[in-house]
């Protein structure tokens, strides 16, 4: 297949885009390479890429409607749209709603209307977990997310019924993926797992906000990158969590950090951030069903993988600016 991949520099779409092309189809990738985080990460995971076959990239903004136009018109037909770019995180949405918006909602419309005009029969979408505030655990995909407590989630949930409405009015088969909780290698160092190796390696105090027992469904990066190419086939309109199955502590987290580190946290409590949640949960169910998917790395194991790449890329890694 033959596909545009956008968030290519990205966390998610990084791997994606290495799964997409492990299984031998071309990938014209997009990021703009924003600074919401340190762009010395997305170099390095854009970096990757280089020498291989098959792999186009272009620094392009999903808000630009006529840049990605041209890329449809030079490389089109895609046989898929992948949507992984997006404006993340729940607490820097409060601070700035505006742009959560512009990319996350107006900008998958732009992917759909091109999608529509140019023949692109399928369309994969990158969403939350963050849309199941207040619903009962373990969370399922019919449960009614219509009570978003964060400009992140309500974006996303403008994205997902978006893409419904050109499912229904235009028969693009969407597949819609909610992400829980990735972490893994090159991660973003607004989320907790990077900052609190990153931290407890310079020998700086962790923040924890809350008394560290709020949960989280944990998933590793590669099987969110599996799951998401898995997403690619047939399947009119679906909405598939994506996550762990198992929920841990952060402190737990925490616990596994110091072991392969081989040191001690210092550990500051805050309040709890109200626009948080208080655990996440994964049914996987439909993953299980309508994809044969199912998470393979443990959070032991992915802990492990994650701090050798911090102490390989130590060099670097170690002037991060954490957001």
């Amino acid at each position: 297949m033959k596909i545009l991949l956008t968030g290519v520099a990205g966390f998610i779409g990084w791997k994606t885009g290495h799964k997409l092309l492990e299984e031998g189809h071309t990938v014209v990738g997009v990021d703009n390479l924003n600074d919401y985080y340190d762009p010395r990460i997305k170099r390095w995971r854009l970096k990757t890429f280089e020498g291989k076959e098959n792999f186009k990239f272009h620094n392009v903004d999903i808000e630009n409607l006529q840049a990605l136009r041209v890329l449809f018109e030079v490389y089109g037909p895609f046989d898929a749209v992948i949507n992984l770019a997006a404006r993340a995180g729940v607490r820097y949405s409060i601070e700035n709603p505006f742009v959560y918006f512009t990319t996350n909602a107006n900008g998958t419309l732009n992917l759909l209307e091109l999608s529509k005009a140019f023949g692109v029969k399928k369309f994969v979408l990158a969403s939350t977990s963050s849309l199941y505030a207040g619903q009962p655990m373990p969370f399922k995909e019919d449960l009614p997310v219509n009570t978003p407590i964060s400009p992140y989630a309500a974006s996303k949930k403008a994205a997902e019924v978006t893409c419904y409405t050109y499912h229904y009015l235009y028969g693009i088969d969407v597949s819609v993926v909610r992400y829980f909780t990735v972490y893994g290698p090159a991660g973003r160092p607004d989320m907790s797992i990077f900052r609190f190796i990153y931290k407890i390696k310079k020998g700086e105090p962790i923040e924890i906000y809350g008394d560290g027992t709020q949960s989280r469904d944990f998933t590793y990066v590669d099987d969110i990158a599996e799951g998401t190419v898995r997403a690619l086939k047939p399947l009119g309109y679906e909405i598939i969590n994506l996550g762990g199955n198992h929920p841990y502590k952060l402190l737990e987290v925490v616990e596994l950090i110091e072991k392969y580190l081989g040191r001690k946290a210092e550990i500051v409590f805050k309040e709890f951030h109200k626009a948080d949640l208080k655990a996440t949960w994964a049914d996987i169910t439909k993953a299980k069903n309508l994809l044969g998917w199912e998470p393979k790395i443990s959070l032991e194991e992915g802990i492990k993988k994650t701090v050798e790449w911090f102490e390989k890329n130590w060099d670097w890694v170690k002037d991060i600016k954490l957001p």
